[in-house]
């Protein structure tokens, strides 16, 4: 009974104590009230909008009432057995020094029925071996590959008998933000497997781990994993409006899946297959944006343009006279603030046109004409 007793007692004398002692108890604050009678200020009343406005009556139509959606099921039949998984090794170092065979998986699909296949330059880039495999379970070895890296396109070449017909390719220049589209490929390594979702976003530009700038890209939500890449991305008529490419791979992001869209890709598709490599046209220079932080470290006389950065001897803007240091604001009658809005601009003519080009060297402003070069091949 005293322990019992004791410790309520001790408690009532150490609050006593504190009290008459002044102390604060940690994690209170004590505050005092005026006496002062004045009231407080009134809160001022907010003033309508629109006092004649009036919300919109409630539907009462089923947002479902004669939608017809697609038929999934028919399109990924149909198209599926043009689409093939690719299996890759390629040599890497171990964290002891030593070397070894890396497997990685990606997909592609059959263009022509004689053995062409497109895929990403990724899936096979570096690869010491590559073989394909049908959808009836044939596997065969990738006779032939002619890649482009600055697009991220393959084309394989594979000897086999009986292939499927090639997909039939659509416009994506057509597409609308909202339209279904069905993503095939191999994913995950785990066979052929289909994922749907809709456009999200058209013309998006994303920038690779590589240090490449893919263009015109389709953004959807239909889900790109590992192993889908090189796949095609297909509209609801069976045709191939994209090649899936890249994803955002970040935590909180979900949804942001890209496709090479068939416009930008066919051209070079094409290229490859009848030139074995891409012609682009050429400035032969190293570009660098400007802005606040390099016009103050150059000393600059604009605040806008493109920075030259570097010359390569005997290139189109070195014949031009064209030198690092100058700042290029217009081509053609046409602003340049961006590297990438210089790249289009050049990627839009062809090789041995001419096109206007407004500079600054130093505080004057200059203009001349460049032929555009034939860039050197990106792969083989």
């Amino acid at each position: 009974m005293k322990k019992l007793i004791y410790y309520p007692i001790c408690v009532l004398l150490l609050i006593v104590f504190l009290s008459t002692a002044g102390c604060v108890l940690p994690g209170l604050e004590f505050t005092t009230q005026s006496n002062s009678t004045q009231a407080p200020s009134p809160t001022p009343t907010p003033q309508p909008i629109d006092p004649a406005y009036r919300t919109p009556a409630l539907s009462t139509s089923i947002p479902t009432a004669g939608v017809v959606l697609p038929d999934f099921a028919s399109v990924i039949a149909k198209v599926r057995p043009s689409v093939v998984a690719i299996n890759t090794t390629v040599p890497a170092i171990s964290i002891f020094g030593g070397t070894f065979d890396q497997e990685g998986a990606g997909s592609g699909w059959i263009i022509d029925s004689n053995g062409l296949i497109v895929t990403n330059n990724h899936v096979v880039q570096g690869a010491n071996s590559m073989s394909v495999t049908l959808e009836d379970g044939r596997n065969f070895r990738a006779e032939t590959v002619r890649t482009d890296s600055v697009s991220d396109l393959a084309v394989l070449k594979i000897n086999a008998p009986d292939l499927p017909p090639g997909l039939k390719v659509g416009d994506s220049s057509n597409l609308r933000v909202g339209e279904w589209v069905i993503a095939i490929g191999n994913a995950l390594g785990q066979g052929i497997i289909a994922t749907n979702g809709i456009v999200s976003a058209l013309g998006v530009s994303v920038s690779t781990d590589t240090s490449e700038t893919l263009y015109d890209l389709i953004q959807t939500n239909a889900a790109i994993n590992f192993g889908n890449s090189g796949g095609p991305l297909i509209n609801t008529a069976g045709e191939v409006i994209g090649i899936n490419s890249i994803k955002v791979a970040q935590v909180g992001v979900e949804g942001m899946s890209y496709a090479i869209s068939s416009h930008l890709a066919m051209p070079i598709i094409n290229e490859l297959i009848t030139n074995g490599y891409v012609t682009r046209p050429w400035l032969g220079v190293g570009l660098y944006a400007v802005n606040e932080t390099v016009e103050l470290r150059y000393k600059l006389a604009v605040s806008e343009g493109i920075l030259i950065t570097q010359i390569v001897s005997g290139a189109p803007a070195d014949k031009a006279g064209i030198k690092t240091g100058d700042v290029i604001t217009a081509i053609d009658g046409k602003s340049v603030d961006t590297v990438d809005e210089l790249i289009r601009t050049v990627r839009s003519h062809n090789v041995g046109e001419s096109i206007k080009v407004n500079y600054w060297r130093g505080s004057e402003q200059r203009t001349t004409n460049i032929i555009l070069g034939q860039a050197p091949p990106t792969s083989s």
